[in-house]
């Protein structure tokens, strides 16, 4: 097990356990487990609305780090790169089921494995959460065969 533990100012205020519109932008980054699904390519059926995960991460993912290489100007270099916030909760709906923002948006825990609950950085990854062992990069995927990566249906627009 890694020895290499998350910063005690976060792990000694239970502020991840407060409404979201409560954290100050510190505290909102350091809610990210740093599992990476959320750099995971997604598709949408244009027929239905249904929205499908992919095992192919964006090209600025640092996949064994689970980090992306320009967080700062990402926004910038990818157009399609999901911004969480409060002020667009429809994007809580793209987040995978384990992640702490949509988890906190919906009023849940944050599971045992959590960083910010385990006080370990790696636990995300030892838990199997994270995009590490599986992932590729969209750079070696032509955009014809992304189908070919599927890895789950995330929703479907036509609810009943």
């Amino acid at each position: 097990m890694s020895e290499k533990a998350v910063p005690k100012k976060h792990v000694s205020e239970p502020f991840w356990q407060l409404p979201l519109s409560e954290l100050d932008a510190e505290q909102w980054e350091a809610l990210c487990d740093g599992c990476a699904q959320c750099c995971l390519v997604k598709l949408e059926d244009d027929d239905n609305g249904d929205v499908y995960h992919t095992a192919v991460s964006c090209q600025l993912l640092e996949i064994e780090q689970c980090r992306c290489q320009d967080y700062t100007h990402r926004l910038q270099r990818i157009p399609d790169c999901v911004q969480v916030s409060l002020d667009k909760p429809e994007q809580f709906e793209w987040m995978p089921k384990t992640c702490a923002y949509r988890l906190r948006y919906e009023g849940k825990a944050l599971p045992e494995w959590h960083p910010l609950i385990s006080g370990v950085a790696e636990s995300v990854h030892e838990a199997g959460i994270s995009v590490k062992s599986y992932a590729i990069s969209e750079q070696y995927v032509h955009p014809e065969q992304l189908e070919d990566f599927i890895t789950e249906k995330i929703f479907s627009k036509n609810k009943p």
